[in-house]
């Protein structure tokens, strides 16, 4: 059978399609890099926003008219409305979040419990989610009640994968020769706690330093009430990217309130100089949520000054969406949609000004790049792109394709979102 696999979404849901294309492959089924060549297209959907729900129903439709024989989604758009996915052109089967695990033995008409499959080596997806990075998934599920989170609805409790499987699957990714490991999950800083017996995020990451050879390990978005005083003392393993991604979502006290935020503006200001004090240099982005509920110009002027004060390094900015069965949904005070949008526009803006006053510290420096693309010029030479461990991307000429490989480079100028250099030979 060929098939071929599509992703909205976080990068939990990049993890689950690839785990997905994964054990495919090592049941002797072919990845196709076209939809079009596919007996079955599957495809990972989102709801975090409506946005990600149009999105996700679109990838649907485009597999569909691509002539796939069958369309299989799963995800948590399919699971926030699954009767919606399976009246969608093309669609044969639909998975919920809970029953994704046991996606492919019952696609092969395989009895789950007699689905066991041989260790395989990872290699990256075709086309636009092809990535020499590895997404780990080491946690699903969330205890928070944020509440505008849809995901908490549609991916239940907080559940650990247990350090054997997670390590298997890093062991997968290091023999297809992947270079850096993202580790992933809906509320990752709550992994272990509902292990037996119970342990917690660092010794995970401690653990994975030391059983594996990864020569970067990158953590993925995390909440900032979930980090302790010694989680910086991690960075004392050069292995581990001076990045961190950690939500804000407002930088006003009242909206937190209201958000059910488990942190405040003095609270998230004391870790993020924590973290500035161990680990120089660290990138530090975040989540904005703007139009909540309620948020008056005041609050949203107090949620752009905080964030220019915490100075990050990028972020990424939503209007406020409601979602079904979130508590938000439910709330008055609906701001208007040219309100948002100018909000957005602000706060988008400010962003972007914070993103290259750090790119500018970096001027002149040497960092190491992990190159993920390699374009052929014209002129014989290749165009790459990559990132550094404190997620600057870089983009600069060889003479070879250097995909996949890392290399010392000397940072010479901003471009657009990103800096150009040379490579030291």
């Amino acid at each position: 059978m060929n098939f071929y696999v599509d992703s909205v979404g976080c990068r939990l849901n990049q993890s689950e399609i690839e785990k997905i294309a994964l054990q495919l492959r090592a049941a002797g089924n072919t990845l196709v890099d076209n939809p079009a060549e596919a007996d079955v297209v599957i495809v990972n959907t989102c709801a975090v926003t409506t946005e990600a729900a149009s999105d996700s129903r679109q990838k649907i439709r485009q597999a569909a008219r691509a002539g796939a024989s069958q369309v299989v989604v799963t995800g948590c758009w399919a699971t926030l409305e699954p009767l919606a996915a399976a009246a969608l052109p093309g669609v044969g089967r639909v998975f919920e979040n809970s029953h994704k695990d046991r996606l492919v033995a019952e696609l092969l008409g395989v009895p789950s419990q007699d689905f066991d499959l041989e260790p395989m080596a990872r290699q990256p997806l075709p086309g636009a989610h092809q990535r020499t990075r590895a997404f780990i998934k080491v946690q699903d599920g969330c205890d928070n009640f944020c509440t505008f989170c849809v995901t908490r609805v549609v991916r239940g409790k907080s559940r650990s994968l247990p350090h054997r499987r997670i390590l298997a699957d890093i062991h997968s990714a290091l023999a297809g020769g992947t270079k850096e490991v993202v580790l992933s999950g809906v509320n990752l800083g709550s992994w272990g706690r509902d292990l037996d017996p119970p342990s917690n995020f660092c010794e995970l990451i401690r653990y994975i330093l030391k059983e594996t050879d990864v020569p970067r390990l990158r953590l993925s978005s995390l909440e900032p009430w979930d980090l302790d005083e010694d989680f910086f003392s991690l960075w004392e393993n050069q292995r581990l990217c001076r990045h961190l991604h950690l939500p804000l979502q407002s930088g006003s006290a009242g909206v937190l309130r209201r958000m059910a935020r488990k942190t405040t503006p003095e609270g998230y200001a004391s870790l993020i100089s924590k973290a500035r004090q161990v680990v120089p240099n660290m990138a530090i982005t975040t989540d904005i949520m703007v139009g909540f509920p309620g948020e008056s110009e005041e609050e949203f002027s107090e949620s752009l000054e905080f964030v220019r004060q915490m100075a990050f390094a990028g972020g990424h900015v939503f209007v406020f969406s409601p979602r079904p069965g979130t508590a938000a949904e439910r709330m008055a005070g609906r701001v208007p949609s040219q309100v948002c949008r100018e909000r957005s526009a602000r706060m988008r803006a400010l962003l972007a000004e914070l993103a290259t006053h750090y790119r500018e510290r970096f001027i002149g420096a040497e960092l190491t790049v992990l190159w993920e693309t390699a374009t052929a010029q014209p002129d014989g030479l290749w165009l790459l792109e990559g990132l550094t461990d404190n997620y600057l991307r870089v983009e600069a000429l060889a003479d070879k394709r250097l995909w996949n490989s890392f290399s010392r480079v000397s940072l010479k100028m901003q471009t657009g979102d990103g800096l150009s250099g040379q490579i030291i030979e």
